[in-house]
């Protein structure tokens, strides 16, 4: 078996956290029982490309168990928990080609590992697997039967791929299912960006103005954590409508210019390019602290700031670097503009997880069961599997709720009764 993990012997903590995780993911854990009994993904080959932590082993787990002979690759250098993919290796079998801190070259090196498995269904956390099989591996994206999108930024760059006629198969846009973004997005990502704030700066949220840049799902999810925290939060968009909802829902709302010096941290969210810019850096106060929670690290420009500073000093504290501007005020930059609740963190807790990588799971089952039926686009989840989900997490969570009566079902269905 071939692979690049960090180490193997890290092997036996990895474990001890893959079977943490599991305990907390009840509907992956039937979802893994039943694809062991059905085999849906037998001879089927699959790499993904993917944050490696405990959750997502879990997933592997599950594909492996169905059948599917797997690979996996890190969809981050920073996000790899070394000992999960060690664990991956030696306990499961399934190979891994991921290191933290792994530099570019290398990271690339995993991707290509990953189109060498000749894969017929892929699943990727960014795009950047997809984007390999479009660029320099067109030749093995013949070989591609469907693919499964995890999140908005990747999702952003297929749906533009697939309007400019450029997308060469099918693929699920995981990301924008009801079980995936409204939980997953929110409170997961609201819930693990401040805690790797948090890890990286050990500061106090109470009574500090925190600026969170994007109001999707994700930045909804962040300023109510940080809210709920004391914070007193300001919401920058660009989108006049989730604008207009942030402060309906109690933000205060403005441009990142009016924002920047007034912040003592700020959070981007929003998928996009440069929303912090050399303009917001000069108005910045002295120790202001800049982070990123969107998948790329473009979103905050990082080599302006580098250009701006007069002096860097890096790791002044672990995923920490200080930039010294003009006038000696300083800006502190978590995670090297990385996922900072990938990188300073664990990334989303197992529960939330259990429903997006159910989902994940359902999905692979769903393209092969639809082999050459599906056409070259990108598609929403069907509702059945988000049904499946929801129902089982429900379950799990011993929460019943009401059905409909026959009466209910009948005016439903009709148009007849007024006032």
């Amino acid at each position: 078996m071939k692979y690049h993990v960090k180490n193997l012997k890290l092997a036996a903590g990895g474990k001890k956290r893959i079977l943490w995780a599991d305990h907390d993911m009840p509907v992956l854990q039937q979802i893994r029982a039943r694809f062991s009994q059905q085999k849906p993904l037998k001879n089927y080959r699959l790499s993904a490309c993917l944050h490696i932590t405990a959750e997502t082993a879990n997933l592997a787990r599950a594909l492996k168990a169905g059948g599917a002979d797997l690979v996996l690759c890190a969809s981050n250098p920073l996000s790899t928990q070394d000992d999960v993919a060690a664990s991956l290796v030696s306990d499961f079998q399934i190979p891994v080609f991921a290191v933290r801190g792994e530099d570019r070259v290398t990271y690339y090196k995993h991707i290509k590992a990953a189109v060498d498995h000749k894969p017929q269904v892929t699943m990727d956390d960014g795009a950047d697997l997809v984007n390999e099989l479009h660029t320099r591996r067109r030749k093995e994206a013949a070989n591609i039967i469907g693919s499964m999108e995890e999140t908005t930024t990747g999702v952003i760059r297929l749906r533009a791929m697939a309007r400019d006629g450029k997308l060469l198969f099918p693929v699920i846009a995981v990301n924008d299912a009801a079980t995936k973004n409204l939980f997953d997005n929110r409170y997961g990502t609201g819930q693990s960006t401040i805690d790797g704030i948090i890890r990286a700066t050990d500061i106090l949220l109470a009574g500090k103005h925190i600026v969170v840049a994007g109001y999707g799902w994700c930045g909804k999810g962040c300023a109510m954590r940080a809210r709920g925290m004391g914070a007193k939060v300001i919401v920058t968009e660009i989108n006049h409508i989730k604008a207009l909802e942030a402060a309906m829902d109690g933000f205060q709302v403005m441009t990142m210019a009016e924002a920047a010096p007034l912040g003592d941290l700020f959070v981007t969210l929003t998928g996009n390019k440069h929303v912090i810019r050399a303009e917001h850096f000069r108005r910045m106060k002295d120790g202001a602290v800049v982070c990123n929670s969107g998948h790329f690290d473009v979103e905050i420009d990082i080599k302006i700031l580098k250009k701006l500073a007069r002096k860097v000093r890096l790791q002044v504290r672990r995923f920490v670097d200080e930039y010294t501007l003009p006038g000696n005020r300083r800006i502190f930059l978590l995670a090297e503009g990385r996922l900072v609740n990938l990188a300073a963190a664990e990334g989303h807790p197992a529960s939330v997880m259990d429903m997006s990588f159910s989902t994940q799971a359902l999905a692979s089952e769903f393209v092969i069961k639809k082999r050459g039926k599906l056409e070259v686009d990108v598609h929403n989840v069907p509702l059945a599997i988000e049904e499946i989900v929801s129902r089982l997490k429900l379950k799990s969570m011993n929460l019943k709720i009401d059905k409909l009566t026959p009466e209910q079902v009948l005016y439903l269905a009709s148009s007849g009764e007024g006032t």
